[in-house]
């Protein structure tokens, strides 16, 4: 025998009964079948909101009656000929009288008790498997309708009845002995107590109804038919790339079930896990795909004896309570004492950790019950708090769990590590930690808002290993963002096959405009993103990206914007690694500096910024590789800027200085302002970021700037600085002859030795490692106590749209 049971959408209006109607024929061709359903979907709600309605005087409770009539009416017009519907009709409006009877005495009383709640929500049930019966029966199937709470027998806790297994079997057996139909039909949830009086078994009771039939006949098989194809390793909602479970230990199921995985009700495991029943779990939209199996006898692949983790649970809306004083040491009966007063209100604690100082145990509980909670531990210990033995208790809401649960976690060093390490690197703070001996469940409490977050982190460390997802938010999107973002687009698909790294544009900003898109931007949207996009600002950006909370994040700043550094702090403190093109944040006030790179390792994130001193060339890298080696940067000499070594690699007294530097903006190879670059302000940052990163506490004001640029230039619009250009060309050609009649040749150059810094125009003599600098070259020479005499030498292109967005590129690699 094989007992069968159908959920609310599954049994959701008459399409979906048809379905389960062929499941059950052919489930009954092979073995005799007993089936449970639930209400239709969405129709115990109605029935309960509508007598609290009624209890509170609210008219509204009958048209929610109507519309629970009129959906039961109409079920069976289209399920039942016209010929063979007027009993059937009669019957749903008898029923729907009794319950207009009911609320309309909750009504006039102005009270609605658990009894009576329970004798309402019990309609959904008894009309739900009652028409289905009649459509089999209509179909000459050899159906019998069977009333299942007068099997199951429970005590009278109403709306959570303890059932009573011993009579509950008994009856049970008795009645299939009686009855040797091939399908038997009945409600599930709903039971009654000694003196008849209908009780249910909590929420998601059906499942329950089932599980003790099964029981109580050892069924060779029970099959939960639902809306998902089995049991998920995440919650499919919040990780999309959550997969099915094929087989699982009743041990992992019930451990899952419990933390938030839905598709079983907790409880109903137990008594089919007691008596060694199978339990399938299946999608009655696909009836053929295979479902979760739920056995002691699993027959488990070499491959899935290595996978730790079955699967990922989460249970939302939880508060955590902390009773602490000194008086708790070493004092025996506190923890049965708070136990004892929660039991009392009915609270059910569903995690608990304590410390081994036994200064304070902290519970976990459904946020609903917090109010009561927190009276009855403070009247229960009103007289230790009172001799200040203990404080009130402590509440912390908006918090969730969620849990690792697995067979194979059992005397495996290292899953916890590899958990909080995962969830710490993505800025999740763990409120409490609780593992039981057994090991199948390792469970933290976190803040609601990281939940999804914190599931999908940990989903893609134990299932996903071999793709990690990286969601990147771009801030700029001029020449070089343009060129990182097609540079990503055509990378992607080798950083995925070789690497196992797939990139998210998940947000995009400029000045004006930003979007957002979580599973990402693909290119086409990418075209045309500023159309659809939404007002922007560098605040605006950072605070949406907080709010979506999205791991493994990466903040990429491609601007010359004073104001986007300013989010830098807030967005480390979330744990989102930032990429700087930008010279500001890295170049700032010396202290600003170190804040920001204390935050990013506080909150374990990275901070990068390589681009800030040459473009692609890895110069950064190298001197924080020298500095963790041990070795001291002693001196720096360095040619930092692209534009004015093409100026003046460039610039021979043929042209005007005006021509050559029109040409390096028209190339890109200068801002859009060129006097950034001319100013030596620029190449001041970056000597200054060099500094900085070898260890030397400096700042800005601090740098000697030698310009070569008269005043004037630098006065007015970029026009204007073009005209005073060809005024001043005598002075330029002046600067050139000079270094010529010497042999030498001109070089914007930047020095630090000494710990003083100092950037300006030098004549280079041929001898000199900075002569032979072509183009828009930059480099950068290092002498270090190990590097004295032949000194550490970098050199290549510093400037360009291309180079700079892949040293970008680069960063972001890193960051990972």
């Amino acid at each position: 025998m094989k007992i069968l049971k159908f959920g609310g959408t599954s049994v959701a209006n008459s399409q979906n009964i048809l379905l389960v109607e062929n499941i059950i024929k052919k489930e009954s061709s092979k073995d005799r079948v007993i089936v449970i359903v639930s209400a239709l979907h969405g129709v115990t709600d109605l029935l309960i909101q509508g007598a609290e309605n009624a209890s509170e005087k609210n008219d509204s409770y009958l048209q929610k009656l109507k519309s629970i009539e009129e959906k039961h009416l109409q079920l069976v017009k289209e399920l039942i000929p016209i010929s063979e519907q007027s009993s059937l009709l009669s019957f749903v409006k008898k029923h729907c009288n009794d319950i207009e009877d009911l609320y309309n005495g909750i009504y006039v009383l102005g009270e609605l008790t658990d009894r009576i709640k329970d004798k309402i929500a019990s309609y959904g049930e008894f009309l739900s498997s009652s028409i289905i019966a009649a459509r089999l029966q209509q179909q000459k199937s050899d159906c019998l309708w069977m009333n299942s709470s007068e099997l199951i027998k429970t005590n009278s806790n109403f709306t959570n009845a303890k059932v009573n297994f011993d009579l509950t079997e008994n009856n049970i057996k008795n009645y299939l002995d009686q009855h040797q139909n091939q399908i038997i039909i009945g409600p599930g949830f709903i039971a009654s107590d000694d003196q008849n009086h209908i009780t249910t078994l909590g929420r998601g009771g059906s499942d329950y109804t089932a599980a003790i039939i099964a029981a109580a006949v050892n069924a060779e098989e029970l099959q939960i038919w639902t809306d998902v194809s089995g049991m998920m390793t995440a919650d499919p909602r919040l990780a999309s790339h959550a997969k099915p479970i094929a087989e699982i230990s009743y041990h992992e199921a019930m451990e899952l079930s419990h933390f938030g995985a839905k598709v079983i009700y907790p409880p109903s495991i137990q008594p089919v896990m007691i008596k060694n029943i199978d339990l399938t779990i299946k999608n009655t939209f696909e009836p053929e795909a295979l479902g979760t199996l739920v056995s002691h006898n699993l027959n488990i692949s070499e491959k899935e004896k290595q996978q730790l983790v079955v699967g990922i649970s989460n249970m939302g809306n939880i508060a955590l309570l902390t009773l602490e004083g000194s008086g708790m040491v070493g004092i025996p009966g506190i923890s049965a004492k708070l136990f004892q007063c929660l039991s009392n209100e009915r609270i059910n604690v569903i995690l608990i950790t304590q410390g081994s100082s036994e200064h304070s145990i902290t519970i976990a509980i459904h946020e609903k019950d917090v109010l009561a909670a927190e009276n009855a531990i403070n009247f229960s210990f009103s007289d230790d708090i009172e001799l200040k033995r203990v404080a009130p208790v402590t509440i912390e809401t908006g918090l969730s769990i969620v849990a690792l649960v697995g067979e194979n976690m059992k005397s495996r060093s290292g899953v916890s590590a590899k958990m909080f390490s995962c969830l710490g690197n993505n800025g999740i703070n763990i409120r409490t930690i609780a593992q039981g001996s057994s090991e199948r469940n390792i469970s933290v409490v976190i803040s609601e808002k990281d939940a999804k977050k914190a599931v999908n982190v940990l989903h893609e460390e134990f299932f996903e290993s071999e793709i990690k997802q990286i969601h990147l938010y771009i801030c700029g999107t001029g020449n070089v963002g343009n060129k990182l973002i097609e540079q990503i687009y055509e990378q992607n698909k080798y950083l995925r096959e070789n690497h196992l790294i797939n990139l998210r544009i998940a947000g995009l900003s400029n000045s004006r405009k930003m979007i957002f898109a979580d599973t990402g931007i693909s290119k086409n949207e990418y075209s045309n993103w500023i159309e659809i996009g939404k007002e922007a600002s560098p605040k605006g950006f950072a605070e949406e990206i907080i709010s979506r909370n999205l791991r493994n994040s990466v903040f990429v700043d491609i601007t010359a914007s004073a104001a986007v550094p300013e989010v830098y702090e807030s967005l480390l403190k979330r744990s989102i690694d930032i990429v700087a093109c930008n010279k500001i944040a890295a170049s700032s006030d010396f202290e600003q500096y170190k804040i920001l790179k204390n935050t990013a390792r506080n909150h374990n994130c990275s901070f990068h910024f390589e681009t800030n001193v040459g473009a692609g060339l890895p110069v950064i890298g190298t001197i924080n590789d020298l500095i963790k080696s041990g070795d001291k940067v002693t001196s720096i000499e360095a040619v930092l800027s692209g534009t004015l070594n093409f100026v003046f690699n460039n610039y021979d007294g043929n042209r005007t200085f005006s021509e050559v530097l029109a040409q390096a903006q028209k190339e890109g190879y200068t801002e859009p302002d060129p006097r950034l670059d001319l100013s030596g302000t620029d190449v001041a940052r970056k000597i200054l970021i060099l500094a900085r990163e070898a260890g030397y506490p400096l700042q800005f004001e601090e740098i000697e700037n030698i310009g070569f640029l008269p005043e004037a230039c630098m006065q007015g619009s970029v026009e204007h600085f073009y005209e005073k250009l060809t005024d001043y060309e005598d002075h330029f050609k002046t600067l050139f002859l000079n270094a010529k009649k010497d042999g030498k040749i001109l070089k914007y150059t930047a020095e630090f030795k000494d710990g003083k810094a100092k950037v300006g125009l030098q004549h280079v003599a041929p001898g000199s490692d900075l002569f032979h600098l072509y183009g828009k070259d930059n480099i950068v020479i290092f002498k270090t106590l190990r590097y004295s005499e032949q000194p550490l030498v970098i050199k290549g292109a510093g400037a360009g749209a291309e180079v700079t967005a892949s040293g970008i590129f680069a960063d972001i690699i890193r960051s990972i």
